[in-house]
């Protein structure tokens, strides 16, 4: 089974991330989130958050409702009410957006989720740590952002700039704007952890 998550960020293209999303998931909409879902037809297994965003409740729908005043934003305790369902994947949608704050704490918060993904109508976004294998991904631009430290040891082939047995460096730029040439990238390393982004390169 997999979870999708909708949230409260940009979603500016229904139809591809329509697209994405199976009869099949688990949806749960955080907050204002539901608002994306209604716009795509979609009707959610699970409304939670502390609806602060959302001003008209919808009916008929299972509702888990929490203090305005609290440590975790929805999209934290959206991921932490998946987890518990045990999924096979995680899939989060409206999670970036104008708000950096909350853009820049979803995508480190992948660090504690490492079956979840975001994506938008332009990236792909994941941690990794270990082995990596990412498929039908040709002529994408694909960047290792460390996150924490150093990666170390980390060898990955199917780029067009390769690395072998070598270290990205934390705080550094190294990482960024390579290019999957294979519809078999494998990226390994022996400690530390990044995220991974891939889009279209525009």
């Amino acid at each position: 089974m997999r979870a999708v998550i909708i949230g409260n960020g940009q979603i500016d293209d229904y139809e591809y991330i329509k697209s994405k999303i199976r009869d099949t998931d688990h949806i749960i909409c955080a907050d204002g989130g539901y608002v994306h879902a209604k716009n795509m037809g979609i009707v959610p297994d699970i409304l939670l958050g502390d609806f602060d965003s959302l001003k008209d409740m919808p009916k008929g729908i299972k509702t888990l409702r929490f203090p305005v005043k609290k440590d975790e934003t929805d999209s934290e305790l959206a991921l932490s009410y998946a987890k518990r369902l045990n999924p096979d994947s995680i899939l989060l949608v409206g999670f970036t957006g104008s708000r950096a704050d909350h853009t820049l704490n979803n995508i480190l918060m992948l660090t504690r989720y490492e079956n979840a993904r975001i994506i938008d109508s332009k990236n792909e976004i994941f941690a990794f740590s270990g082995r990596v294998e990412i498929k039908n991904r040709k002529g994408k631009t694909l960047s290792i952002i460390p996150v924490g430290g150093d990666i170390e040891g980390i060898a990955a082939r199917g780029l067009e700039y390769p690395l072998n047995d070598e270290t990205l460096f934390f705080c550094r730029s190294r990482g960024i704007s390579n290019t999957v040439v294979s519809d078999d990238c494998i990226i390994e390393s022996k400690s530390g952890m990044g995220i991974i982004v891939i889009n279209d390169g525009e």
